[in-house]
């Protein structure tokens, strides 16, 4: 009894699906590659699967963009190739003319080659000198404002240095005043017990004292 017929849909179970993604793609690069030695057919074959990875084969004989090449040579002329050139070569000449506008709009705004422009030509001109201009005195005057700003910092930390260096100078006066007048309250204790000795009377007549 043959098997029955499998309805050809999309499987809906992810994990039946994938199963069944494996065992297809195998079937088909193993009849590629007999083909390839069978037949002496040169094959290319790419898949991507339904997450975006890829699986390929190409014949040992060839390389893929070889056939790709003899795929357009073969398909007569602009199949495969001339929609994405023509893109790139539009895309391109835009490219072009548009750095030649900015080009022809830098040289008007250095002054150069402003002799053939119209009186309305020049308008927009002025008007970006202007902008620009406007630009770089605000630039000027955010730096001005910075500077000063740092100005009145610098100035506040002089003055807090400055406080600081007169009071340790003032405490260190303090200290030696102290330093001195203990120093010399010291030497007049010192000196006191000794002056009964140094400055004892002598009598005048040694010779009454003698008779005594």
């Amino acid at each position: 009894m043959g098997r029955g017929k499998i309805e050809i849909k999309r499987i809906e179970n992810s994990t039946n699906r994938q199963v069944t993604y494996s065992k297809r793609r195998g079937g088909i690069m193993k009849k590629a590659k007999e083909i390839t030695v069978l037949c002496d057919a040169q094959v290319s074959l790419v898949i991507f699967s339904s997450t975006g990875k890829m699986s390929e084969y190409c014949s040992p004989s060839t390389e893929l963009v070889k056939i790709l090449d003899r795929y357009h040579k073969s398909a007569g002329a602009q199949k495969l190739w001339d929609a994405k050139h023509e893109h790139l070569s539009n895309e391109l000449e835009r490219i072009k003319k548009e750095n030649d506008s900015m080009q022809i709009k830098l040289r008007h705004l250095k002054g150069e080659d402003i002799n053939s422009l119209q009186p309305k030509e020049l308008i927009p001109v002025e008007e970006a000198l202007e902008n620009g201009l406007a630009c770089v005195r605000s630039r000027q005057m955010q730096y001005l404002k910075r500077l000063k700003k740092n100005e009145r910092s610098l100035e506040e930390d002089n003055r807090r240095l400055s406080y600081i260096l007169q009071h340790q100078q003032q405490l260190a006066m303090d200290v030696n005043v102290r330093e001195m007048e203990h120093g010399y309250h010291q030497r007049e204790r010192e000196y006191h017990p000794q002056m009964p000795f140094a400055f004892r009377v002598q009598p005048i007549q040694p010779n009454l004292h003698q008779n005594k």
